[in-house]
């Protein structure tokens, strides 16, 4: 898979901009503000429907406009597909492929990216809500229709904590035992799906995380990741018998989704008291943590600043390759956003080694000498919201 043409029009800087990529390498170069990063922004939105640097869509429309318009054609083995996505300010997305209007998630199936951006640091280093977030943006990356099942247990956790708050406000629990259970069963059915696929991911990650790691530092640190889910915590800290396995950690992938669930149900019991005093929802996959080791301790605290980098280039890495195992539309598209500035230089030969045999890898740089030379280069330079190509 690779994106042959994109065009923008209203999107951030660009009042219109119109751009061609080739098959291997491209480099798009220009110096900090003048939007080459917004050109891989649009194109990795088509695969998530998010940003990779901001939270909602109103960014993403050019000051003063109220519309913004994505075009990309997708040359998927043996044919081409037309993307189009509308932004609008204030109301609903628009999506269309090959000119048929589609629902936006619908773009997804057609697209797909890997994005290693500066940001992905705070995956190591940062809150849980950001491992939580990669750990869903490659579920959805595996199966994009899992988007929905996101959607809607956020939408259930929101709704359950609103009925919490308003019931301890008013003082009153006749509302709340009349219909809390319902947001239980929703939350149980949703939650459940998300843990089992989540550990799914986790489960077959293990390998190909390894093999990027060394690949990047050559060395064999023993990187492993595994999930700490809130469901099985409370159960060891309230003393509640369960019926799957007592060490989460195994990520049991074999276990039943109504098995799960009764352990999800008990925890939700065992924690009745303190979300009705905390007007909070305390279990669920909302608060579980991704754990991330090397050398059999904690990344976070302990890992150097390179190891830390080094464990979350491997973490896209590896799920870039396991994309490409499973996906019968060939190689995810690789976006590296002003990665090799952060890197020294024997860092950046091995990372651009290591995915130079995908097929199409879009880099993004400020200043050109901190990009391996000899990648055979198409070069696309950004000036002030301007794009010029360089002759193939």
């Amino acid at each position: 898979m690779r994106v042959t043409d994109l065009s923008l029009v209203d999107f951030r800087n660009y009042r219109s901009a119109d751009v061609s990529f080739a098959p291997g390498s491209n480099l798009v170069i220009g110096r900090n503000g003048q939007g080459k990063t917004n050109l891989v922004e649009a194109i990795a939105y088509f695969a998530s429907l998010d940003s990779h640097r901001v939270s909602g869509d109103a960014a993403l429309i050019r000051a003063g406009c109220d519309t913004a318009v994505a075009r990309m054609r997708v040359a998927v083995r043996d044919r081409e597909v037309l993307l189009e996505l509308q932004l609008n300010r204030g109301r609903a997305n628009r999506a269309q492929v090959n000119r048929n209007g589609v629902r936006p998630r619908e773009l997804m199936r057609w697209f797909s990216a890997v994005v290693f951006a500066p940001e992905d640091l705070s995956i190591v280093r940062g809150d849980p809500s950001r491992r939580r977030g990669f750990l869903d943006e490659a579920v959805v990356a595996r199966n994009p229709a899992f988007a929905g099942t996101l959607a809607d247990y956020e939408r259930v956790v929101r709704q359950r904590t609103s009925l919490l708050k308003s019931a301890r406000g008013s003082g009153s629990r006749s509302a709340l035992d009349a219909t809390l259970g319902v947001w239980d069963d929703q939350l149980v059915e949703h939650g459940t799906r998300i843990m089992l696929a989540r550990r799914a991911l986790v489960r077959e990650l293990g390998a190909p995380l390894r093999r990027g790691y060394t690949a990047l530092v050559d060395a064999d640190h023993g990187p492993v990741i595994g999930l700490s889910e809130s469901v099985f915590e409370v159960l060891a800290r309230e003393g509640v018998s369960r019926e799957t396995p007592a060490d989460p950690s195994a990520l049991a992938t074999d276990v039943s989704r109504e098995t799960l669930a009764t352990d999800y149900r008990a925890a939700l019991a065992a924690v009745r008291r303190q979300e009705l005093e905390r007007a909070v929802t305390l279990v669920g996959p909302h608060r579980d943590d991704l754990t991330l080791e090397l050398n059999g301790l904690p990344v976070k605290g302990y890992a150097s600043h390179g190891e830390s980098w080094s464990f979350a280039l491997a973490l896209r890495l590896g799920l870039a390759r396991l994309l490409r195992e499973e996906s019968p539309t060939g190689d995810p598209v690789l976006i590296l956003d002003d990665v090799f500035a952060e890197l020294d230089a024997r860092r950046r030969e091995r990372l651009m080694t290591a995915v130079s045999d995908f097929e199409q890898v879009i880099v993004t740089a400020a200043v050109e000498e901190d990009v391996p030379a000899d990648a055979g280069w198409r070069r696309i330079r950004v000036e002030a919201g301007v794009v010029s190509e360089e002759a193939p």
